[in-house]
């Protein structure tokens, strides 16, 4: 919602600066997002003279003009400053705008300084409307009046002093998408005095030859109309266009222009019809299969029953609350003019927007819901405006419907306040909130009746009008009490599976992962590759044939959305998600994973120093991020085994299963198999992982009264790297072991970084490369100490794995 301060306060009496009433609105609920002060931004600019403009000797398309800005020398004499300019319409005599350096030109995004152009110094600028971002216009330089004062400011010359507000307004405010409603607000908050005079009936001088028929009262429960004849349509005065175009609407006609100002205005969104393009009289309905309408935005409208719409004789003239038709349309010819005020249904307004995709001033107020008992005043409003700006005669009204609304009553306590919102306010200080709001308070306590005003729909019960008080009184009263806790200590938020889902979608995504959300249904041949497809998981009333079952893991959708990601040009992708998989029908059976797919380049590698010349993913990708996942879950890393093999739909020779004993799978990772690929449609090689969070052990729960103390070593860390000639059998893991166990308190970290099996090894060996962490807490070590430690792992690696260091 957009409006001026003039245009406030045009209803709202008041002294207080901008930056006061700014903060008030934001206090109540109006937050301000955003105050456009022209006068402040063009401050810099002048008004100017060009005195001479001469060909410029290295550009075709130049001129260098000399420019009286008004400004003296110490003399008292006129100091010309020189400026290049290309504008076609630069001229000796012209009066233009000025722009000294250091100026910000807001239409440029540039903050302007001393340049030489083509070989000429230029210390300023001209310049056009469109550079200080007040019209379109960028042809040339601006043109004023020869009257103009050389060397004035631009911005209090031209009236631009007058700043725009733009507030940010909750659904429920309807009555604030006016001007006149945020200026009630406002009086209420003690910002000023609220102007609201009486709107008068104009008296009809014959009656209304169109009469109106309503089919359904639901989707319009009121509609008034009124014919004025012998209008005389042209440009609106001055003070409306302006009113418009501050606010970023572009004057139409006068006509228009009043109702896009009532709109704003007093939130009352109207139509005009020219009378002489209607047929015969109009009817409220619901559009028919096949209807369209070419509406005043030029694009066709494809209609269906769900739309309500105004039509004539002829067919379909308006889209009822939302935008009227071309046809119909008021334009400098139209000499009969029907005034059209009405009350929609909210729900149908907002479909209908939704379904054809029109955003409008006058939907965006209907579907919130605007003032029943406003519709025949503000046509009574908008009446005596086209009387006064464009002349003719009116018709009496055409009302059909409730023009008046529902009467609501809250029988209030007023020990409510206190409850609520823990603050006390006089009985007195809450009538004076409410009265200047427009509720009406009857009654001295302990329980008063309060009639609640029109305009107001979002007002229900008792504490939407503790809501208003409080709000008024200000949020900064409310004390800052905190919440009872007893004595005994405050249970977990969340649930130790909650905290596990939370960790594990961060440590993937850490690890260059995107996250996936994917359905929780799959089909039957996909469910029983993964283990699933039991008769009680499928689905009595699936919405399609391939979501027939319920998921027995959540690797068939990841691979079809790494597929999709496949077909579409991106074959590098790392997806993850942690959602729910399905066992069996039982409550138990239903488990929480962590699963993730990699393809292509997408590799986590280099992340740290790995043995792989290429990037490419592999299983060992896919092994690194279930134990990312496990670490972060809290499961114990050292107790965790791996065995060669996976479930069926992994490679064999190119996967792992990580268990705490035969008897606790936790997950499996690897490469999958070329069969599971084939039957879901993929390309490979892709690597998987999954992980069964629910099967991760809880943390023991070990009672101490010592308190956990972090050890920080004050001395730099000393790493080594060996490289171990072992059997092929070997597993790399008993190296990090054995490395591990020589000093568990000096050694702080052992990783493989090097797997080579090649040329200057024999074939039945293979070498490993290890980087030992050592870690001194007492003091440093020296080189002699640092080499007795290396010895003893090359001593404990070759007695445990038979291998030998590598020279």
């Amino acid at each position: 919602m957009k409006f001026t301060l003039s245009w406030l306060k045009e209803h709202l009496d008041t002294d207080e600066p901008l930056e006061k009433l700014a903060d008030k609105l934001t206090m109540i609920g109006l937050e301000v997002e955003q105050i456009e002060d022209k006068a402040k931004q063009l401050s810099p600019f002048s008004i100017a003279r060009v005195i001479s403009a001469e060909q410029h000797p290295n550009a075709d398309r130049l001129r260098v003009c000399m420019v009286d800005t008004g400004a003296k020398n110490e003399q008292g004499l006129g100091a010309p400053v020189q400026v290049v300019c290309g504008a076609p319409n630069a001229r000796a005599g012209l009066i233009s705008v000025f722009s000294p350096p250091g100026t910000f030109i807001p239409g440029k995004n540039i903050t302007l300084g001393v340049g030489t152009i083509r070989g000429v110094e230029s210390r300023g600028m001209l310049c056009s409307a469109a550079e200080l971002q007040i019209s379109e216009d960028h042809d040339g330089i601006m043109e004023l009046p020869a009257d103009a004062p050389v060397g004035a400011p631009y911005a209090q010359w031209a009236g631009l002093g007058d700043p725009m507000i733009e507030i940010n307004l909750t659904p429920n405010r309807q009555d604030c998408t006016g001007v006149h409603g945020i200026a009630r607000d406002l009086s209420a908050a003690d910002m000023g005095k609220f102007r609201d005079p009486g709107i008068r009936p104009i008296k009809g001088e014959f009656p209304c030859p169109v009469t109106v028929t309503v089919e359904d009262a639901t989707l319009c429960p009121g509609f008034a109309l009124r014919l004025v004849r012998g209008v005389k349509n042209g440009p609106s005065p001055e003070w409306l266009q302006k009113r418009l175009t501050s606010i970023g609407l572009r004057p139409i006609n006068a006509l228009v222009d009043i109702t896009n100002f009532m709109t704003y205005d007093r939130a009352r969104p109207l139509h005009v019809f020219d009378a002489k393009k209607v047929t015969g009289n109009l009817t409220v309905r619901r559009a028919r299969d096949g209807e369209s309408l070419v509406a005043l935005d030029g694009r066709t409208y494809a209609l269906d029953p769900g739309i309500c719409v105004i039509a004539d004789e002829h067919g379909v003239e308006s889209l009822a609350g939302i935008m009227g038709g071309e046809a119909s349309g008021c334009d400098e010819n139209t000499t009969d003019v029907l005034i059209e005020s009405a009350l929609w249904n909210e729900i149908n307004i907002a479909q209908t927007g939704r379904k054809l995709g029109v955003n409008s001033d006058a939907r965006y107020r209907f579907e919130r819901g605007v003032d029943p008992a406003f519709m025949v005043p503000g046509l009574e409003l908008a009446t005596k405006m086209v009387m006064e700006l464009c002349g003719g005669t009116p018709s009496e009204n055409v009302v059909v419907g409730n023009p008046f609304g529902e009467d609501r009553v809250i029988d209030f306590p007023l020990s409510e306040v206190k409850r609520l919102a823990a603050i006390e306010v006089p009985l007195v200080e809450m009538k004076r909130i409410l009265s200047h709001l427009g509720f009406m308070v009857a009654g001295s306590g302990p329980i008063v009746k309060i009639a609640v005003p029109s305009w107001r729909t979002d007002i229900g019960g008792k504490a939407d009008i503790v809501e208003e008080i409080v709000r008024i009184v200000g949020v900064d009263k409310v004390p800052m009490t905190p919440f009872e806790r007893g004595d005994a200590p405050r249970k977990p938020v969340l649930t130790t599976i909650q905290l596990r889902t939370r960790r594990a979608k961060r440590a993937l995504a850490a690890r260059g992962m995107v996250e996936a959300v994917t359905w929780s249904f799959i089909s039957k041949p996909a469910a029983e590759l993964f283990g699933g497809g039991q008769a009680e998981l499928a689905l009595a009333n699936p919405i399609a044939s391939d979501l027939s079952d319920m998921r027995p893991s959540l690797l068939p959708g990841l691979i079809a959305a790494a597929q999709a990601n496949a077909n579409r040009g991106s074959s590098d992708v790392a997806l993850f998600e942690v959602g729910q998989v399905f066992k069996g029908d039982k409550p138990e059976d239903q488990l929480v994973a962590a699963s993730g797919v990699r393809h292509g380049f997408a590799s986590a590698k280099g992340m740290g120093r790995h043995w792989s010349g290429s990037a490419e993913v592999d299983a060992l990708d896919a092994k690194a991020d279930a134990f990312a996942v496990l670490a972060a879950a809290g499961a114990p890393m050292q107790a965790l085994q791996i065995v060669p093999g996976g479930a069926s739909w992994l490679h064999p020779g190119r996967s792992g299963t990580i268990q705490i004993g035969p008897q606790n799978v936790l997950g499996y990772f690897g490469e999958l198999h070329p069969r599971t690929l084939e039957a879901l449609g993929a390309d490979g090689p892709l690597i998987a992982f999954e992980v069964i969070l629910d099967r991760v052990p809880d943390a023991k729960q070990k009672p101490t009264r010592a308190k956990p103390v972090l050890e920080l070593s004050a001395f730099q860390p000393v790493s080594r790297d060996f490289a171990f000639i072992v059997d092929r059998a070997v597993k790399a893991g008993d190296i990090v072991r054995a490395a591990q166990g020589v000093d568990k308190k000096l050694i702080t970290g052992v990783t493989v970084f090097d797997v080579y099996e090649g040329k200057g090894i024999d074939e039945s060996k293979k070498s490993v490369a290890i980087a030992v962490t050592i870690q001194p807490r007492e003091k440093t070590l020296t080189d002699q100490e640092i080499d007795a430690v290396a010895a003893k792992i090359v001593a404990e690696v070759t007695k445990k794995t038979g291998g030998t260091l590598r020279a």
